[in-house]
C-alpha cells in the first residue's frame, strides 16, 4: 500500500496516522526514540506491508508486471491501488478526499517537531503538489510514478507503468476492492492490539 491507503487505515488518531505515514523511512529499532502513538502508527505500516506482501490477491496484481518491471512490480501495485482507493474513496468515507487530505497536510503541520528528517523534505512537494489528491485520475498515478522512476535513474521504467493500468484497468480495480475489504478488517483488528 502507499501513502493513502496507509494514512486511511489508521484510524482518527493522527499520531497513528503520521507515524504509519512516515514508516518507510525508519529503519530497524530506530522507531523507538518516537512518541509512543507515532510508533503505533510504524508497527501498523510494518504490519500492514506483511500482510499485503504474502496475499495472494496483491501477488495476482503484480503477477501483470512482473515481466517487464521485476522487483519495483509491488510498489507500482501500491500506487495503483492507492489510485483505486482515490478514485472510490466515496465508498470507504463519508468525508470528502480533499478533505481528509487537507487535515492530514495541517496534522503534519503540527506536528511537524516530531517528523523524521526523510519527512521533513518531502512534506513541502507532497503538499505543494498535492500527491494524495492527484492519485484520483491515471494523470496523476502517472506524475508520480515518473518520480518514482527518477529517483531509481529511470532504471525501474515505472513512468510506462500506466499503460499496464489503463490494459488492466477492471481487473486491478476488482482486485483491489477484494484485497482492500480484507486489509481494512486487519487494519482495524491490529490497531486495537497496539
Amino acid at each position: 500500500m502507499n501513502f493513502l491507503a496507509h494514512i486511511y487505515l489508521s484510524g482518527d488518531n493522527d499520531l497513528i496516522k503520521i507515524g504509519n505515514f512516515m514508516a518507510d523511512g525508519i529503519r530497524g529499532k530506530h522507531f523507538e526514540s518516537y512518541p509512543l502513538e507515532i510508533q503505533k502508527g510504524i508497527i501498523l505500516h510494518r504490519a500492514i506491508d506483511t500482510f499485503t506482501d504474502a496475499h495472494p490477491i496483491f501477488r495476482q496484481s503484480t503477477k501483470k508486471l512482473h515481466e517487464k518491471y521485476h522487483h519495483y512490480a509491488g510498489v507500482i501495485v501500491d500506487v495503483f491501488y492507492d489510485h483505486f482507493l482515490a478514485k472510490n474513496w466515496n465508498t470507504y468515507s463519508d468525508e470528502r478526499l480533499e478533505d481528509f487530505v487537507a487535515r492530514f497536510y495541517q496534522s503534519l503541520q503540527d506536528n511537524h517537531i516530531i517528523l523524521s528528517e526523510r519527512t521533513k523534505g518531502m512534506m513541502p512537494y507532497m503538499i505543494e503538489h498535492n500527491w494524495l489528491v492527484s492519485y484520483q485520475t491515471v494523470e496523476g498515478i502517472n506524475r508520480i510514478l515518473t518520480q518514482m522512476d527518477q529517483r531509481t535513474k529511470n532504471e525501474s521504467k515505472m513512468r510506462f507503468a500506466t499503460n499496464e493500468l489503463s490494459e488492466f484497468y477492471l481487473e486491478f480495480e476488482d482486485e483491489f476492492t477484494n484485497f482492500f475489504q480484507e486489509l481494512i478488517l486487519f487494519s482495524n483488528t491490529k490497531i486495537t492490539t497496539l
